[in-house]
């Protein structure tokens, strides 16, 4: 019984003995593969920095052949592009509305006075360009307010687009 007792003792002491020697060697050739890393990275970067010493010369001009490569392309594409126009119609000539003229029974002249209030004439303008007495203005003008239902000039006016009387 002493004898399997020492056997069994000396097999796991080297199953321990053999435990910490797979760790220890699985720590050794982590650091000797980081190692080797380091040293490859190393050796690369001065191949690196030697062939841009090297080559400045080359590698400066490829740059600058990019550079204007790439400002051609812009400017061939932008100068190029095809300008959308717009063509606009000339709007219609205004049409008097006539039967909302006859409707609310305005004259001609009431008319013409209508269109010289909305050209911003006072009553003097109108009876000076319309060769009457400017009382005559004033007359057609009011039955023009009645008849629209205005009670100011500005307001005239604003019937009488919206009535198509007037552009």
């Amino acid at each position: 019984m002493l004898e399997l007792s020492v056997i069994m003792a000396a097999r796991m002491a080297s199953s321990a003995k053999s435990a910490r020697n797979s760790r220890r060697a699985w720590r050794e050739i982590l650091l000797f593969g980081l190692a080797g890393g380091v040293l490859i990275t190393v050796l690369k970067l001065t191949e690196y920095r030697f062939l841009v010493v090297e080559h400045s010369v080359e590698i400066y001009a490829g740059l600058i052949a990019a550079l204007f490569a790439s400002l051609g392309i812009w400017l061939g594409l932008t100068l190029t592009r095809k300008k959308v126009q717009v063509v606009q119609q000339a709007p219609a000539p205004f049409v008097v509305d006539e039967h909302r003229q006859s409707e609310l029974s305005i004259t001609a002249r009431e008319l013409e006075i209508l269109g010289l209030i909305a050209a911003g004439l006072s009553n003097r303008e109108i009876a000076e360009r319309l060769f009457v007495s400017e009382n005559t203005v004033k007359t057609h003008s009011s039955r023009l307010f009645d008849k629209l239902g205005a009670r100011r000039r500005t307001q005239a006016v604003q019937l009488g687009k919206e009535a198509r009387l007037i552009p």
